[in-house]
């Protein structure tokens, strides 16, 4: 390797992310349900109890009011909410099915700027039996942990005095392999060095953020203990493992790709398969 890129490779293994905290402020949030109002007295009251923010105004939507995507999108961008709470499969019987998020929070979660809430369905029997009892656990994941600002600022907010806020980055690990095998057919790298040398370096990256968030944190939510979950794996496969094993209470990610109109990559099959607990979209 000629020295200047030598010089330069180290000088940029020694740059680290540093997390940068802003607090979260949800003075505006709105709920919407399909259900009549008097069905939904004990809903909102429990979801209201869950979220948490006391000083926050609440707006709340019932029954066929906004029962298309485009009236509920319309309703959502006349306003300016902080946060908005729901339910997939809004206005259908859907939600006895584990296959759609349904076309309202779809559309809601791909043309909103307003984080959404999506909560286990109030009719449904597939919540996890402490689902929306608290906030002591929280998990926010990502595929790209490093100087992601914003998810662990929203996943910081949510985590309840005493809480875990777990900070979760899952390597590909078939990605990884694939690339391991492309540069096994190239002669003139060792193998054995670069598997180790990259995979370390992938892990050190997000390792390094995340001891950066626990410095600042540790001033700014003193009250909360933060954990990292770094490693390779499948990610479906290590998220749920990991949310069963720690009872993840609260799991925050991206639902937008600024790359694309679809949603997030990562999102998508989480939202759909992770029914059973509430899910902070950004």
């Amino acid at each position: 390797m000629p020295q200047v890129d030598q010089f330069e490779s180290v000088f940029r293994a020694a740059v680290k992310d540093v997390y940068v905290y802003e607090p979260v402020t949800l003075s505006q949030i709105l709920l919407v349900t399909d259900l009549s109002e008097d069905e939904a007295h004990p809903y909102v009251e429990k979801v209201q109890q869950f979220v948490g923010q006391s000083s926050a105004q609440w707006r709340i939507i019932y029954g066929n009011e906004c029962d298309t995507a485009e009236s509920l999108l319309n309703f959502v961008e006349s306003h300016q909410y902080d946060l908005i709470c729901t339910y997939r499969n809004l206005h259908t019987a859907a939600w006895q099915f584990p296959h759609s998020l349904g076309d309202k929070l779809d559309v809601l979660l791909q043309k909103s700027s307003v984080p959404v809430l999506v909560l286990p369905h109030p009719k449904a029997d597939y919540a996890a039996d402490h689902a929306m009892e608290s906030r002591k656990t929280v998990m926010a994941v990502t595929d790209h942990l490093s100087n992601d600002h914003c998810l662990v600022n929203y996943s910081a907010h949510f985590t309840a005095q005493s809480g875990k806020l777990f900070l979760a980055h899952i390597e590909d690990q078939l990605v990884f392999d694939r690339y391991i095998d492309a540069i096994s057919k190239i002669s003139t790298i060792d193998t054995d060095d670069a598997t180790t040398r990259l995979h370390d370096r992938l892990l050190k990256m997000p390792a390094d953020y995340v001891a950066s968030c626990r410095q600042v944190l540790s001033s700014e939510r003193s009250d909360i203990q933060v954990c990292d979950i770094v490693q390779f794996g499948h990610h479906l496969e290590e998220y749920r493992k990991h949310i069963e094993h720690e009872r993840i209470d609260l799991l925050v990610m991206h639902a937008k790709d600024d790359d694309q109109l679809a949603m997030h990559g990562l999102a998508y099959p989480l939202a759909v398969e992770l029914r059973q607990i509430p899910l902070l979209m950004l």
